[in-house]
């Protein structure tokens, strides 16, 4: 059985941000990085929202997957 932080590592590694992304938005704790992954997982399930709230949606999409790196050590 897979843990949830090895299907975002396995998808990180692939190239499926937007998995590993959501699977992470979904932990309880996401320390410092939490706004940037939870901002890049908004931006990809509704991005007119994030556009019209004033935010760039490849900066945040960008922003969530440094936090990944970071928080995850990727």
């Amino acid at each position: 059985m897979q843990t949830k932080l090895s299907q975002i590592k396995s998808a990180f590694d692939a190239g499926d941000f937007a998995k590993a992304i959501r699977i992470a938005s979904k932990f309880q704790d996401l320390g410092t990085q939490r706004n940037a992954i939870l901002d890049a997982n908004l931006a990809i399930t509704n991005p007119r929202w994030m556009r019209g709230i004033g935010k760039d949606i490849e900066q945040s999409i960008a922003a969530g997957i440094e936090a990944l790196r970071i928080r995850y050590a990727f």
